[in-house]
């Protein structure tokens, strides 16, 4: 059994988060399920409440396939963006990895928010206690060219003309998006094209339609980027 739930932040004074999140996995007489994470232009902080690991997950560019033990999972997701200011690390360093956040963070402070998850008595108290950790952490000083371009290039700007629009060069703007999401205009782009088609495709719209409502070139453009970004076909994620 997986049973995955996610909800709206409760305690996010500062808009960092996208959502919170848990998984229970349940062992089964098989073995390990298999879980695929694929870009989202997020990053997540976990905790896992078994072995009291604490990690975060970088921004992906490629599909993240591994085994679930079981267990439960309680974690936090960053609007994209948002995670190396609340977490103290510039998100190309964490480009395609998972590290644990005694990494990031002091050991001490690891140690002690581990402690305080251990004491909860449900997934909702684990994750309002990794909300307040977050937000303690944060000096509300966040990149205001972040939302700009995340917000043009959702809206179709292309990548080429974000920086003037912004009134930065090509390098500056890259150097920030690097900082920021973890990787450069141009995957941020493809990255939030493929959520996108992802999220159309579950609503059922046709891939040819969406193909052309969200910038592809068409049908087969979709199809070779999804199975580029994603590692499976667009109808396996509906």
């Amino acid at each position: 059994m997986d049973r995955y739930r996610e909800q709206a932040p409760a305690l996010d004074p500062y808009r960092l988060l996208a959502r919170v999140w848990s998984r229970l996995t349940a062992a089964v007489p098989s073995g390990p399920q298999i879980a695929r994470v694929v870009p989202d232009a997020c990053m997540d902080l976990i905790w896992h409440r078994e072995s009291g690991r604490l990690f975060i997950a970088g921004p992906d560019t490629v599909p993240h396939v591994s085994p679930i033990g079981p267990g439960t999972l309680i974690g936090l997701r960053f609007s994209p963006g948002a995670a190396p200011a609340a977490l103290g690390l510039r998100g190309d360093l964490l480009r395609d990895t998972r590290v644990g956040l005694d990494a990031v963070w002091s050991s001490a402070e690891t140690r002690r928010l581990a402690d305080t998850l251990a004491a909860t008595d449900s997934d909702r108290a684990a994750q309002e206690v990794l909300q307040r950790s977050v937000t303690a952490r944060f000096g509300g000083d966040r990149d205001p060219v972040v939302a700009a371009v995340l917000g043009m290039l959702r809206s179709g700007v292309r990548v080429g003309a974000v920086a003037a629009e912004i009134g930065l060069s090509e390098r500056q703007l890259h150097r920030r998006c690097l900082a920021a999401f973890g990787y450069g205009p141009k995957v941020l782009h493809r990255v939030l094209r493929f959520d996108r088609a992802r999220l159309l495709a579950r609503q059922g719209l046709p891939f040819a339609d969406i193909a052309y409502r969200i910038g592809y070139a068409d049908q087969a453009h979709l199809a070779r980027e999804v199975k580029a970004l994603g590692g499976i076909p667009l109808g396996q994620f509906t």
